[in-house]
């Protein structure tokens, strides 16, 4: 089975690259490599556009994994009469993905704040938002707003590196979420590090540097169950 080439994993600041038809069916087309980062972690997947070499071009409605979690689909509106080994450019709609990648990288922030285990997030262009096992309300708005907005001013590098399962297995302590665990087979586990602050596994795409999130707020704190408090931030 051929496989996509995750340029996103490589740089995620790469808006764009040129790509081959791999395989297309009624759920989407694949591409032998992509820019566009796949709906996964709680991170909504890239709208864009992909281009044939004639001019025409399709809405990228989403990105998505297939049912085996292996393969990317690129959703296109309306379908696409693409055939296999056709080059097209994909494209990212580059505005709505950067805010995504602030806001992932401010809920590692955010994560850093409580001690508390990660039960889910979930993440748009404009809000996000974080639930944590924590069964009493012990959080404030304006005191987690104040000292998030310290460390995103820090303006703190963040580098990504890779460890081998063996290596996660000896500090189980890095995984905050509950109930996750990386895909079976996996060679390598990618680990994002901000550090003093965080590191942990995570494949979603973030910013080079704290300072880039910008200024944020967090909205509001919810009781989601007897155990489970929600904290939703937004752009300031």
């Amino acid at each position: 089975m051929l496989s996509t080439r995750k340029r996103f994993d490589e740089d995620p600041y790469l808006d764009r690259c040129d790509a081959t038809v791999i395989a297309v069916g009624p759920e989407g087309v694949e591409l032998d490599q992509t820019v566009c980062y796949a709906r996964s972690g709680g991170q909504a997947g890239d709208c864009g556009t992909l281009t044939l070499a004639d001019g025409r071009a399709w809405a990228l409605t989403d990105t998505v994994y297939a049912d085996d979690r292996k393969r990317i689909l690129h959703v296109l509106e309306g379908g696409a009469a693409l055939q296999v080994g056709e080059r097209v450019s994909v494209a990212i709609d580059w505005p709505r993905r950067h805010r995504l990648m602030r806001l992932h990288t401010c809920l590692h922030l955010l994560g850093s704040l409580v001690p508390a285990p990660v039960t889910g997030c979930s993440i748009s262009p404009d809000s996000a938002r974080i639930d944590f096992d924590l069964p009493e309300s012990t959080l404030d708005k304006a005191d987690l707003t104040e000292r998030l907005n310290a460390l995103i001013n820090a303006r703190t590098g963040i580098s990504i590196n890779c460890i081998t399962p063996e290596e996660l297995a000896a500090e189980p302590d890095l995984v905050r979420t509950v109930g996750a665990a990386p895909p079976a087979g996996t060679a390598s586990i990618r680990i994002v590090e901000i550090p003093g602050v965080d590191r942990q596994p995570c494949g979603g795409t973030h910013v080079a540097n704290t300072g880039e999130i910008g200024a944020v707020a967090v909205t509001k704190i919810e009781k989601k169950s007897r155990t489970n408090r929600r904290v939703v931030v937004n752009f300031a």
